[in-house]
């Protein structure tokens, strides 16, 4: 825009002043190269389906000091997540480390902003490997020929992709029963006798044993690494600079959140176990147990290295394009969960 040399330079002055600090009539969407911005705009908002968070969030008194608003959407996995991303209804999702992959092999760019595991995977398993009652399944060996529940777009998917990997057998030694893992749907299929095994929660574990064991069903280790946990966005989320520097709060609100978790068993049993998801006491303090320690890692390199791993075997078993695991992920935020677990 050109300054009228008819006006008085008091005037010129002022205008030219005004349009310097107006910027651009169009600042366009953020480059995925560009730091990450510091400041929110005021009214922005996020909407974020990750309910365990929230609790954690309401109960440390975090949740107050948010610099954003915030929507929570009762959504959790990956279907769900990738459906409102696509509505454009969810700015954040948590889930495990399947549905960015999904995410992408259906034509929907994600990014991970942060990421979390356990520092002890292999003994604090996410999912056990639940045999059906009559099965007559007594070790992972008896998984042959037997029919399994069976989710490809899920981490349970993956992990029965693992698990035939790890025992040797192709699809062709089993029968993979495809059932979308929602909810109690598996341990339903299981009780039915619609399939013979299925990965179940570990929190689901002492329920079922307790419901089903005397009926011949077991809850076998898979002896498999299964902890992934991350936050995921949809990559237009990252367009806009107000959002992203909200996103970047709640990565750090997140990983606090974490921490208050671990420092604080007791009022996290209450409050989330008990009172949100209506368990007893005992229950509560298992699935404490039963997580062990988390691990969020300032340095992604290992993380990349394992999703890689994982895109492979299921680019193969499923017959999907290989991606780059490092796309998957937005280095920018790499420390920032981690720092802010660390108290930093």
């Amino acid at each position: 825009m050109k300054l009228s040399h008819g006006l008085p330079s008091i005037f010129r002055n002022l205008l030219a002043a005004a349009l310097v600090l107006a910027g651009p009539a169009s600042a366009g969407p953020l480059a995925e190269t560009a730091p990450l911005p510091g400041s929110i705009a005021p009214g922005t908002k996020l909407v974020i389906g990750d309910p365990q968070t929230r609790v954690a969030l309401t109960l440390s008194g975090e949740f107050a000091k948010l610099p954003f608003k915030v929507e929570w959407a009762n959504i959790s996995g990956g279907p769900q997540t990738i459906e409102a991303f696509r509505a454009k209804a969810l700015d954040i999702g948590s889930v495990a480390d399947i549905p960015p992959i999904h995410a992408q092999w259906t034509g929907l760019d994600v990014k991970i902003v942060a990421a979390k595991f356990r520092l002890d995977p292999i003994g604090h398993p996410i999912y056990v490997i639940a045999t059906a009652p009559g099965s007559g399944i007594a070790k992972l060996e008896d998984l042959k020929g037997r029919k399994i529940a069976f989710s490809p777009g899920q981490a349970q998917g993956a992990l029965v992709l693992r698990l035939l990997k790890k025992l040797k057998l192709s699809h062709g030694d089993v029968q993979l029963v495809e059932l979308p893992s929602v909810g109690d749907a598996y341990v339903n299929a299981l009780a039915s006798k619609l399939v013979d095994a299925a990965p179940i929660a570990e929190a689901n574990k002492q329920r079922f044993v307790q419901n089903y064991a005397r009926d011949g069903a077991k809850a076998l280790p898979h002896g498999l690494r299964d902890d992934p946990s991350y936050l995921y966005v949809a990559k237009s989320s990252l367009e806009d600079p107000d959002k992203v520097a909200a996103i970047r709060a709640y990565v750090q609100a997140w990983g606090r959140a974490v921490k208050w978790i671990e420092t604080h068993p007791e009022e996290w049993i209450t409050g989330y176990y008990v009172k949100d998801q209506g368990l007893k006491p005992e229950a509560g303090r298992f699935l404490v147990e039963s997580n062990g320690s988390p691990d969020l890692p300032l340095d992604w390199s290992g993380a990349i290295e394992r999703q890689q791993e994982t895109i492979d075997l299921l680019a193969e078993e499923l017959k999907k394009p290989v991606l780059k695991a490092r796309s998957l992920f937005d280095r920018r935020f790499e420390t920032v969960a981690g720092a802010a677990y660390q108290g930093e």
